[in-house]
């Protein structure tokens, strides 16, 4: 998604060039680009001059969504998660209480990080860049 909004200059982006660029196999990224299509994240071009591009602004997408899409839950361990996990201590564990704070804070960070602000980040990194 961030190569997407990177390269982004209105043209459909191969995921050949993506895979390249990201030096990952292009199998793997139509696997990932399948399920972001499906999810309507990214819109797809058919063609020889076909590709993909994000449906939506960056600004519109968080971490957060990305990842749960992607990866799926998030969460340190099952009894945070939000289906509740199988824990038979439950409430009564001491170091769920942990769990929750670091399930708490992971959320906190990508839910309020958007890909716009990772273009933001990726500019200001290459401003400092001296050779």
């Amino acid at each position: 998604m961030l190569d997407l909004a990177t390269n982004d200059n209105g043209e459909p982006i191969r995921l050949k060039d993506v895979a390249r660029r990201q030096e990952i196999s292009e199998k793997y990224l139509e696997q990932i680009i399948s399920v972001l299509n499906k999810a309507g994240y990214v819109k797809s071009v058919r063609g020889p001059q076909g590709g993909y591009s994000l449906q939506r602004r960056p600004e519109e997408y968080t971490v957060g969504m990305i990842l749960r899409l992607t990866e799926g839950c998030l969460s340190p361990v099952d009894c945070v998660a939000p289906d509740g996990g199988g824990c038979e201590k439950g409430d009564a564990c001491v170091t769920r209480i942990l769990w929750k704070k670091i399930d708490d804070a992971i959320n906190e960070v990508v839910d309020n990080i958007t890909l716009g602000d990772l273009l933001d980040w990726q500019a200001a990194s290459a401003d400092d860049y001296v050779i």
